[in-house]
């Protein structure tokens, strides 16, 4: 029996739903970003796929196709050894080798993997053109599946992004965070947070009193834990 499963919506429907949010584009240019960043009904991305072929489950540990299923365990199991990275036809670049290391199960074509890079790529580089920011936080958040390793390897053009997210806390509760200052990028009027001491008091809580949708804090050295809702992601600010 195969399983089903809920999907988190689509990295590139997220960073849609940001970048239009942020940006104000006109009618003909939000046309022009949901036709870059989202993909249609009838192609899915190679993540997706991949995540099917992943999850796949016959009830005896196989997939429908009859080749052995990862999906039996949380653990996808065994990944190929380096000396199986190739694809069906022609070779990978140093650099694809290297962000394929440990990543490739078994039962998964390599290119189907490297596919999933690839897309992080051109996610981030189709709505950072739009708005940074936007792209920024949804790499924060871990919107965009493997972006640190697929922007080293295959699209180092794209490391200011990650510069840019590099310090950052997601929506969540976070210890010991990081002392410094940070500001959200995407945020809604939603958007409250805490920030608590060693003995459990507030230091600083949130929204700000302008009750606006942009907000910045300051946390301060020793905080003990740091709570974010509905602020999506905050980035720290620099120099």
């Amino acid at each position: 029996m195969r399983r089903t499963h809920l999907r988190r919506p689509a990295a590139a429907s997220l960073l849609l739903t940001a970048v239009l949010a942020v940006t104000g584009c006109s009618s003909s240019e939000k046309e022009e970003a949901k036709a870059t960043a989202s993909a249609s009904a009838s192609e899915r991305s190679a993540a997706e796929r991949l995540e099917d072929q992943v999850e796949q489950d016959g009830g005896d540990g196989k997939t429908e196709s009859g080749s052995p299923s990862p999906s039996a365990s949380a653990d996808p199991g065994p990944v190929r050894p380096d000396s199986e990275l190739k694809p069906a036809t022609g070779s990978f670049t140093k650099d694809e080798k290297e962000y394929l290391k440990g990543r490739v199960p078994q039962s998964i074509e390599p290119a189907a993997v490297l596919d999933v890079g690839k897309e992080a790529c051109q996610r981030i580089e189709r709505t950072a053109k739009r708005d940074k920011d936007a792209t920024v936080a949804a790499v924060i958040a871990g919107e965009i599946k493997d972006a640190e390793d697929a922007v080293n390897h295959l699209c180092p053009e794209q490391k200011p992004v990650l510069d840019a997210a590099k310090g950052g806390y997601a929506d969540g509760t976070h210890t010991d965070p990081a002392a410094g200052r940070y500001r959200t990028l995407t945020a809604g009027p939603g958007c409250t947070w805490s920030v608590m001491d060693a003995k459990g008091g507030e230091v600083a809580s949130g929204p700000g009193p302008d009750g606006g949708d942009q907000h910045e804090l300051t946390i301060p050295s020793g905080a003990k834990e740091f709570t974010s809702n509905g602020c999506y992601a905050w980035a720290r600010v620099t120099g």
